[in-house]
């Protein structure tokens, strides 16, 4: 039976989005869940999920296309087998589905988008596991340096300008694009104050210092600095209502509740997910919130939400 794989329901205000790319070619094997491609937004990354096992029969939109919601992407052929190629030997076929299962889903995702190879990374994880901390390391290393070149005999001749220079030019991401036009909507639609303020953290250092240890053994999580911030945002609002509220036409509307914007660096860019009701949550629960919202920002699983 072939089924057609479709554009799942974008979110609210979305209109459309960029298939960025396939993790199936056509003619592989495919089982139920499992993410066939990623769709980028201006706003987060979405999954397209395989409804059935069987084989990817047919791609019929190619990465960088813009499609929208409902919109046919492939057929998928539900209950075939895929046709392995002739010439596949099948001890290397083994060593390669062995070396792939060693690899963090979260690591393989990172190296697909730093270009590393993860089978060739030394993994620290548990039975050997390659981890998204070993591919950055990897990612990291510099290129080997090249020789240097043999000493010449004579002064050198001057360097004869270059006959032309090239230049390259590299599409931005919706998430970059999108980025971008905030940054400069901020110029235009608010009032730019710059002020700086020193404030004195020997306290709060001496108190981290001192209760570190025993939190993250109560907690499973690191008391950081971040908690303290949003604690500190959060009384500062509750003195100063004004700063939690917005020009509504002739209206200012006040807010009653506390969600703070955390902001956090990826590989496609900046994003600032929202710790939500940080009024109600307490240290620990500020902690190991924003640590999720890194460690899905960066693997790029982030909801709308």
């Amino acid at each position: 039976m072939t089924i057609e794989v479709r554009v799942p329901n974008l979110p609210e205000s979305v209109a459309d989005a960029t298939l960025v790319k396939w993790h199936k070619k056509a003619g592989e094997a495919v089982s139920r869940d499992e993410n066939l491609a990623d769709l980028e937004t201006d706003k987060v990354v979405l999954e397209v999920p395989a409804t059935a096992g069987g084989v990817l029969k047919e791609i019929l939109v190619a990465e960088g296309t813009v499609v929208v919601a409902g919109q046919v992407l492939a057929l998928l052929e539900e209950g075939a087998v895929a046709v392995a190629s002739a010439t596949a030997a099948p001890a290397a076929a083994a060593s390669a589905s062995a070396a792939a299962a060693k690899v963090a889903p979260s690591a393989k995702r990172l190296a697909e988008d730093t270009g590393v190879d993860p089978t060739n990374v030394a993994g620290s994880g548990k039975d050997g596991r390659v981890t998204k901390q070993d591919v950055a390391k990897a990612a990291e290393k510099p290129a080997p340096a090249a020789a240097p070149p043999a000493a010449a005999a004579a002064p050198a001749a001057p360097v004869a300008p270059r006959a032309g220079r090239t230049e390259q030019r590299v599409p931005m991401t919706r998430l970059r694009t999108r980025i971008a036009q905030r940054l400069v909507e901020a110029q235009s639609t608010q009032a730019l104050l710059t002020t700086f303020n020193e404030v004195d953290l020997k306290a709060l250092n001496e108190l981290r210092t001192k209760y570190k240890d025993k939190f993250e053994k109560a907690h499973g999580v690191r008391l950081g600095f971040m908690s303290f911030f949003v604690k500190a945002a959060v009384e500062a609002l509750k003195k100063y209502p004004v700063v939690n509220a917005y020009v509504d036409g002739g209206d200012i509307l006040y807010h009653d509740y506390y969600d703070i914007g955390v902001a956090v660096s990826t590989e496609r860019g900046l994003i600032v997910p929202v710790l939500r009701d940080a009024d109600q949550l307490n240290f620990a629960d500020v902690e190991k919130a924003v640590g999720n919202f890194a460690t899905r920002a960066r693997a790029g699983s982030l909801t709308l939400e």
